[in-house]
């Protein structure tokens, strides 16, 4: 069934179909351009949310980067930056695919709608001019059928009368044939107009018209299947970005499984343990006795000007309490303002960049060597003599650094000799494993430790009196707690080492050891040995199996 054979008489409804048809395809264009506009939108409110989110400072100088949780949001903030990302792209394949080209086929439609009306338009013309003509001649017909009957009828009259003259009837019987042939002729052309109307109306109806309606017809199921398509656009545009939204959803999971709670524990320990060793007990002060006595270091003297004077473990009475407020520090090249365990890693650091600054300048150094024998073999590639600036700078700086590297190892070995002996000092003050053997060596004696420790705090934090009252403790230190007194595992001595440092153990190589601590990222190892006693060994000379 189509338009032209059902539709013949209905060219008004035709016209008014095919204009809402247009209609709805250009609602559609706008529909899809205002979701784009709310896809942009979203998209950028999404970009706009996590670059508030983000962390002001790099990750190289943000400590809070090291925790699971952090890395987890970031990663969270990075995926919803990446789905702000396809939201971006569904906005731009609806603008491209959607709205350009059904505006473009839009106007196309129009166009060729426009045309076959002007068609259709034109035929009706055509065919209400031929009946014009038809009724033009049709009344022309009648007209001199009328003008004939009328002068046939006077011709009859004046023959008839007595008193006409020859020559008028004559003159009215010459009238009436010329009315006569001239109806004759109009009939004539009656018939042939008729004729061709007939003739005419029938390829209007039957051909002409016919063939708009289809072209009419074909346009409009053009237009509805492109409009179809364009439907399926919409949902194709969010299918096509659906695999890697569906990539962020998972990684977003993936970020939220990955926090790790023990794992952020243990680097807020490496962050900011001190490495100082936690204060022996407070020795009694017996007031008691007579003030006059021989001052000491753990009691009260009375001086020359009869004022009371701290000495010994009440001086750094301040310092016990590790939550104290902390007043600003002065901070120093060697960073002995630190702890000694954070004082460590903050000089490994300052070392291993001395050294890949060394080893830069070392590389540039046999590059412009190797440049300046090319000029002296070749005179023309350049001259040797404007290398030599260059030259001495690297070689300027390579002393430099040098000197700097040695200084920094000298300091980094005194804050591990410090971080061991802290280390030492604290393991001989806490709970040791159940009557250890009588091999084991001595830790140190409590007299040696209270004087080391005093001496340690004597030395290196200022008197009361200058205003210093900096507490020693930043955080409680991980290598305190309560050791087990059952090995974690077993190991082998891979090389010798001598256990000269408090705190530490000697071992043979091939030696059989128990593990009793892993290493805490320091590069120790607690262990015991078979024939009895304990301590530190170096991880690196270790070969470790756990339980």
């Amino acid at each position: 069934m189509d338009w032209g054979t059902e539709l013949w008489d209905q060219f008004e409804v035709i016209e008014r179909h095919t204009q809402w048809g247009l209609d709805l395809l250009d609602r559609y264009v706008k529909f899809v351009k205002e979701r784009t506009e709310v896809e942009q939108a979203y998209a950028k409110q999404l970009r706009n949310l996590v670059k508030k989110y983000l962390p002001k400072r790099p990750a190289k100088d943000d400590p809070e980067s090291k925790f699971s949780q952090q890395q987890s949001f970031l990663q969270i903030l990075q995926e919803v930056n990446d789905f702000a990302g396809q939201r971006e792209l569904v906005a731009e394949n609806l603008s491209v695919h959607v709205c350009l080209e059904l505006a473009k086929y839009s106007q196309e439609m129009k166009q060729e709608r426009k045309m076959h009306f002007q068609e259709g338009r034109r035929a009706q013309q055509q065919l209400e001019s031929g009946f014009k003509q038809l009724e033009n001649s049709k009344r022309k017909f009648e007209r001199d059928c009328r003008e004939a009957e009328k002068a046939a009828q006077n011709a009859e009259r004046l023959d008839q009368d007595i008193n006409a003259t020859k020559a008028d009837v004559e003159k009215a019987k010459q009238q009436a044939h010329l009315r006569s042939h001239m109806a004759e002729e109009s009939k004539n052309e009656y018939a042939a107009q008729l004729q061709r109307f007939n003739r005419d109306q029938a390829h209007f109806y039957f051909s002409q018209m016919p063939q708009i309606f289809d072209k009419l017809q074909d346009m409009d199921e053009r237009r509805a299947t492109h409009l179809g398509a364009g439907y399926g656009l919409l949902s194709e545009a969010e299918l096509q970005v659906l695999p890697i939204i569906t990539k962020c959803l998972e990684g977003m999971k993936v970020a939220a499984a990955a926090v790790d709670s023990k794992n952020d524990s243990q680097v807020l320990i490496e962050l900011h343990k001190s490495g100082f060793a936690r204060p022996g007990d407070v020795e009694f002060e017996d007031f008691s006795q007579p003030m006059n006595r021989a001052p000491s270091d753990s009691s009260l003297g009375t001086p020359s000007d009869g004022r009371p004077e701290l000495r010994g473990p009440a001086r750094s009475r301040a310092k016990r309490w590790p939550f104290g407020k902390k007043n600003k520090t002065v901070v120093t090249e060697d960073f002995s303002h630190l702890p000694p365990e954070q004082q460590r890693k903050r000089l490994q650091q300052q070392l291993e960049e001395r050294n890949r600054e060394l080893q830069k300048e070392v590389d540039q150094r046999e590059a412009l060597k190797k440049m300046k024998d090319v000029y002296e073999k070749t005179p023309q590639m350049g001259d040797p003599a404007s290398l030599e600036p260059q030259i001495a700078e690297t070689l300027n700086n390579i002393e430099r650094l040098k000197l700097e590297v040695q200084k920094y190892e000298a300091w980094l070995a005194e804050a591990e000799s410090r971080v061991l002996s802290n280390r030492g000092d604290s393991l001989s003050r806490h709970t040791r494993p159940p009557d250890p053997p009588a091999s084991a060596p001595p830790d140190s004696s409590s007299s040696s430790n209270s004087g080391s420790q005093e001496n340690k705090e004597s030395s290196e934090e200022p008197p009361l009196e200058e205003g210093q009252d900096t507490p020693i403790y930043t955080e409680f230190d991980e290598d305190f707690e309560e050791e087990s007194a059952s090995p974690i595992g077993h190991c082998v001595a891979i090389y010798q080492f001598e256990g000269s440092s408090e705190g530490t153990i000697s071992m043979a190589e091939g030696e059989d050891l128990s593990l009793m601590e892993e290493d805490k990222g320091d590069g120790w190892t607690r262990v015991r040995r078979k024939q009895g006693g304990e301590g530190y060994v170096p991880t690196s000379y270790l070969r470790v199996t756990l339980n």
